[in-house]
């Protein structure tokens, strides 16, 4: 059977087991790449059908796939705007909405040559690596208090040939001190869902570790506080959030003493970014 039949058998079964339409034919297609080594035009252009061996590894796959493990977990990476980054289980895998966050963020740097911008909460490095990939003239520095996420984050900046600074650390703390008051942008993507939402997620959101997906207000409190100090005066905070938590997130900006704070949706129309501009 060629590998074009095969993947379609396997499309069939993801469907069977819940996984939803286009989602199906897309992810049995990446599985069976991963597999084979292939990209999606040899797949379907490959005459020679699986090996046992091969047949093995991708059927494993597909079960792996339908009792929650995340499709990136299997294949290793993830598309981010128009970078492809590696993923691993422990680190947060970055979703489609987190792209509003950097056009948000581009569009602040519009017309700023070299702008100093620091992303908060990294974790795989795709904010940070994408605007240092979009905007070539940024100085870009990423903090995580996450050791397998700076680790990662460090090691996409490597591969791709990005320059980020990854460090440790808390929020602001691990940043250069000299950086106090110069920053252009800061962008963060911070754990938002409420812990009381837990049993409402997708094992694919479970997946991922509970210091990346769950978080309140008062992490934002704390962020906007450190931002205010960091940026200077003009620069611009913008943070992603859970699509009910507008209300609570821009009041938190206005009460730290932001200026022109906006919601920004994403794609679906549902709240996604926050930003507010230091006055």
């Amino acid at each position: 059977m060629r590998p074009a039949q095969v993947a379609r058998r396997g499309a069939d079964y993801l469907r069977r087991h819940g996984v939803d339409e286009p989602q199906a034919a897309a992810e049995s297609e990446a599985l069976l790449q991963r597999v084979l080594g292939v990209n999606r035009a040899e797949l379907f252009t490959r005459d020679a059908g699986l090996t046992t061996a091969e047949a093995k590894a991708y059927g494993r796959a597909l079960c792996r796939r339908c009792t929650g493990t995340p499709l990136q977990h299997l294949t290793g990476e993830q598309g981010f705007r128009r970078l492809v980054l590696d993923v691993r289980p422990g680190v947060f895998v970055p979703r489609p909405e987190t792209e509003v966050l950097v056009g948000v963020v581009l569009d602040v740097l519009d017309g700023i040559e070299t702008p100093l911008v620091v992303d908060l909460c990294t974790g795989s490095g795709a904010v940070a690596l994408a605007i240092a990939d979009e905007h070539p003239g940024a100085k870009v520095y990423a903090t995580d208090v996450w050791d397998e996420a700076v680790a990662l984050a460090r090691a996409n900046a490597t591969r791709l040939g990005l320059d980020v600074a990854v460090s440790h650390g808390d929020l602001f703390a691990p940043l250069p001190v000299d950086l106090e008051g110069r920053v252009d942008v800061v962008a963060a993507n911070p754990p938002y869902v409420p812990a009381s939402r837990r049993d409402t997620l997708p094992p694919e959101v479970l997946a991922d570790p509970d210091v990346a997906v769950f978080g309140d207000v008062e992490l934002y409190e704390r962020l906007f506080g450190g931002a205010h100090t960091w940026l200077r005066r003009g620069g611009v905070v913008a943070v992603e959030i859970d699509d009910d938590a507008g209300e609570a997130v821009t009041a938190a900006a206005s009460a730290a003493g932001f200026s022109d704070v906006a919601v920004h949706p994403d794609l679906t129309g549902r709240d996604r970014v926050v930003s507010g501009r230091r006055a």
